[in-house]
């Protein structure tokens, strides 16, 4: 589980059988954001800012479910 360096994330994790995004935010809450390619998971992980790359490509884009308990609802 990739932990990250920002303000607003804290972790990002990513399943890619079903295009699911992974964000646990600072507050301690994950959220999982539906139909997410590969690549914009990748260009989060490598984003100078994950709080700006969020609210620029993914918050509003992408259809979600949270809060979660964990990753996948587990």
């Amino acid at each position: 589980m990739p932990q990250v360096a920002s303000e607003a994330v804290a972790q990002i994790e990513y399943d890619e059988d079903s295009r699911t995004l992974f964000v646990r935010f600072t507050s301690g809450e994950w959220y999982g954001y539906l139909g997410v390619p590969a690549r914009v998971h990748a260009a989060f992980l490598a984003s100078e800012s994950k709080g700006r790359f969020f609210q620029e490509r993914i918050r509003d884009r992408y259809a979600y479910a949270g809060p979660l308990p964990s990753p996948g609802g587990r």
